[in-house]
């Protein structure tokens, strides 16, 4: 089957109801081992009565939730400010005054919305023995391997696990959609 004829078999599911328990039909008995009932051509099937056209309805506007990590970090931390600044023309001093400041409040916003915890609860240069069957989303093996697991090693990382995710709910136009931070104007001022 063409993809085409794929497209038009899932629209015509999604707006027609009849084909949709038609299809919903014919799926359900391919899934119990029945044979469905051969399909009749299109130029077999009775016409349709006409449709009225569909009202388009205007899509909610989205943020992406990287975007509203970074308008967050942004907002309670000014991190994009410190990151996009140049830092030449200041003393190591300096920078590490700014960084202990940002550094803090940074792992504030991270610790309210992911609530980031070790994704392996042991110190790290612990003796650590890996099963089998272990999950490589969790662990990473490095170093020399060899052979199956169980694997014995030492935790050199203890790696991160975000064990919540509350992202602030963006509302706001179209336009300001890739917007981080706003533009501040002083007005009234010299």
């Amino acid at each position: 089957m063409a993809i085409w004829d794929a497209i038009r078999i899932f629209l015509a599911t999604l707006f027609d109801r009849e084909t949709a328990r038609r299809v919903h039909e014919i799926l359900e008995k391919r899934r119990s081992g029945e044979t469905p009932p051969a399909v009749e051509s299109a130029e077999a099937a009775p016409p349709k009565p006409a449709v009225a056209p569909l009202k388009r309805v205007p899509e909610k506007v989205a943020k992406s939730e990287a975007l509203i990590l970074l308008e967050t970090l942004q907002r309670e931390a000014r991190f994009v400010d410190f990151i996009k600044e140049d830092l030449s023309g200041y003393s190591d001093a300096q920078i590490g005054a700014a960084v202990r400041d940002i550094h803090r409040d940074c792992a504030a916003v991270l610790e309210r919305l992911f609530a980031i915890r070790p994704a392996v609860d042991v110190p790290e240069g612990t003796e650590y023995v890996v099963p089998e069957g272990f999950d490589t989303g969790r662990i990473r093996l490095v170093g020399n391997i060899h052979g199956g697991p169980p694997y014995r090693g030492r935790v050199t990382h203890h790696g991160w696990e975000a064990t919540e995710c509350r992202l602030p709910v963006w509302t706001g136009t179209e336009a300001s959609v890739r917007i981080i931070a706003p533009a501040e104007i002083e007005v009234g001022g010299a």
